[in-house]
């Protein structure tokens, strides 16, 4: 799924303004501007759009986390520099301290459904046999059903 539909996402879902984004990606280490930030959510189609690396990404999707649960003791998480949809499901399930039945819950919301075995299936190592990729299909409709969520 495209990097910046994921960060528009979660901007709307959690309505994160501008400074709140810039204090996000600080706490997972990245240090950017809110002439970066606006020309990330702009739309595809703006001459001004500018595509979001994944190391950017997993830098603000690990401040997310710290912002919503707290800094961990111990060293600082890696940036990522290439994010999977695996990953940023991840993150998101941990930021959000959601067991397996809560992401279940938001994907029914979004009129999707998904059994338990396939969700774990996605949060395994992907050097076992039962991992499977997570299509966009599925992040996509999880972040419908977390905007259904956390705003109704």
């Amino acid at each position: 799924m495209n990097n910046n539909d994921v960060l528009r996402s979660l901007r709307y879902t959690f309505e994160f303004n501008d400074s709140k984004m810039i204090e996000i990606f600080q706490l997972g280490g990245i240090q950017t501007t809110r002439e970066e930030i606006s020309n990330w959510l702009n739309r595809d189609d703006d001459k001004e759009f500018v595509a979001i690396y994944d190391k950017d990404l997993a830098g603000f999707l690990n401040g997310f986390i710290i912002e919503k649960r707290g800094k961990k003791e111990g060293a600082e998480p890696v940036l990522e520099k290439s994010l999977s949809n695996n990953q940023v499901l991840r993150k998101l399930k941990i930021g959000l301290n959601l067991q397996d039945q809560n992401v279940l819950d938001m994907l029914e919301k979004a009129q999707f459904r998904l059994g338990k075995h396939e969700l774990s299936a996605f949060f395994r190592k992907p050097t076992q046999a039962q991992y499977r990729d997570c299509k966009d299909q599925v992040l996509r409709n999880f972040l419908k059903g977390m905007q259904l969520t956390y705003r109704p």
